[in-house]
């Protein structure tokens, strides 16, 4: 078994996973933090497996191999709703033209990114490849609202198993099911953060600060939801 880390450049995941024993690999579009592993565009690649074009796809053992993504959110979460309706903080001294314009850009994005998740999950379905998704999560998420496969988990405190931020998150599973693993070990301590300003850490944005995940946090997941019992014996 292994397990294909999609949209992870930090190599979270990935490098909890080698830690228990299994291969695994972090694809994605950039290397900033040099774990990127196969560097290439995932979004042309789901297209082409879509249309049954040869792709990345083809690489992996389609009912053996098991993929995680951590598909780009920006466009499914709640802040979105606010420009769509002109009520961003930075929108006030805009026109209402200024703001139309702006809104034909965001449903154009947003119409992308939910073609390019539901394509992924249709190719997967196609191929009995075991899909995990990782997306933000709320009552008004547009996936919650627009899409017809429930999301499987719902974390509401990050926190509780070890993470950085409370940040309540969802996961799909596609071609498996969640497994329920009772995990004994301590739980190390670990600070909250929050993040307020634009820039942090040494020049890393706050987008990018917010989407990093704790090993501690991924490990118990992997451990809890995804490896048999067995594994983890």
């Amino acid at each position: 078994m292994k397990y294909h880390c999609f949209f992870e450049q930090s190599g979270t995941f990935k490098n909890e996973f080698k830690k228990l024993g299994h291969e695994s690999y972090d694809y994605d579009i950039k290397n900033d933090f040099n774990e990127t592993d196969v560097v290439i565009d995932l979004y042309k690649e789901i297209e082409k497996a879509y249309e049954k074009q040869e792709s990345i796809f083809d690489n992996f053992n389609d009912t053996k191999d098991t993929i995680l993504a951590f598909f780009p959110c920006i466009r499914f979460e709640d802040q979105i709703q606010l420009y769509f309706r002109g009520n961003a903080i930075g929108q006030k001294k805009w026109s209402d033209e200024k703001k139309l314009e702006y809104n034909l850009k965001l449903h154009s994005e947003l119409s992308n990114l939910y073609t390019l998740i539901t394509k992924l999950v249709i190719v997967c379905i196609r191929k009995k490849t075991p899909l995990i998704i990782e997306n933000p999560y709320s009552s008004t998420h547009y996936l919650v609202k627009y899409w017809c496969i429930p999301s499987k988990i719902i974390d509401k405190d990050r926190t509780l198993n070890g993470d950085y931020y409370v940040k309540p998150t969802q996961y799909w599973f596609i071609n498996c099911e969640p497994k329920q693993n009772v995990v004994f070990e301590p739980l190390e301590y670990v600070s909250k953060k929050k993040i307020t300003d634009k820039k942090c850490n040494g020049g890393v944005s706050n987008v990018v600060e917010r989407s990093m995940i704790h090993p501690q946090y991924a490990r118990r997941f992997i451990k809890e939801y995804i490896l048999e019992s067995e594994a983890i014996k």
